[in-house]
């Protein structure tokens, strides 16, 4: 397994040793947050820093589809979930990420794909960012609780940190982890929203509600 130094920099820092901008850029910075990071985790190599199975990181999506899970749609991610809150498997399984091929794991994520699960809600069909409409197929609740939920469960399997550099929304990633998109704005938009709102901002509320499920699955164990 193999991670690049942007890779390396965002783990670092959602394991609570900051590296600076994430540039992918191997600075003085950046290799103070790798020592801090192996020493806390008692390891040797940066391969020690990650989950054995290559994973590190949770794409947000919504598909801008309309409501009804469909085959295109599966293969682009790894998850899906509709209007209901049911979820629905993608043509590639989580583990297929790890060695990101295409045509062999999900493109969900624009050269941030390695090692990337993709999540999505499959919904906003025909939505428009400016001036705001949520379109046919709105984002539902039941979706964002789902999302959230199953995040929490992909993220204690795989050691994956509840935070802005690991569990992030599509719209979030040229922000956070410096890897230009194509004017993404999933997820901005929650439905009890007049608008959508700041990226990050949206983001931390998300992650809020996957701690609280996290902390709810220990509390019941």
């Amino acid at each position: 397994m193999t991670y690049s130094i942007r890779d390396t920099q965002a783990r670092c820092a959602a394991l609570g040793h900051s590296p600076g901008t994430i540039d992918g850029m191997m600075g003085p910075k950046t290799r103070a947050a790798i020592s801090a990071a192996l020493q806390a985790r008692g390891g040797r190599g940066i391969a020690d820093l990650f989950h054995p199975s290559g994973l590190h990181r949770i794409h947000w999506h919504w598909t801008a589809g309309a409501y009804g899970v469909i085959d295109m749609e599966r293969r682009a991610y790894n998850e899906l979930i509709d209007q209901d809150g049911n979820v629905w498997d993608g043509l590639f399984r989580p583990e297929a990420q790890a060695n990101y091929r295409v045509g062999h794991a999900a493109s969900h994520t624009l050269n941030a794909n390695t090692g990337a699960i993709g999540l999505s809600v499959d919904a906003m069909a025909g939505a428009q960012e400016r001036p705001f409409f949520a379109g046919r197929a709105p984002v539902t609740w039941p979706q964002i609780n789902a999302l959230c939920e199953r995040t929490a469960q992909h993220c204690a399997m795989y050691d994956i940190p509840v935070s802005r550099w690991s569990v992030l929304s599509h719209a979030e990633i040229q922000p956070t982890l410096g890897i230009r998109q194509r004017n993404k704005w999933d997820i901005t938009w929650l439905p009890d929203m007049s608008a959508p709102g700041d990226p990050v901002q949206i983001g931390d509320r998300l992650r809020d509600m996957v701690r609280e499920r996290m902390q709810d699955a220990r509390v019941a164990a």
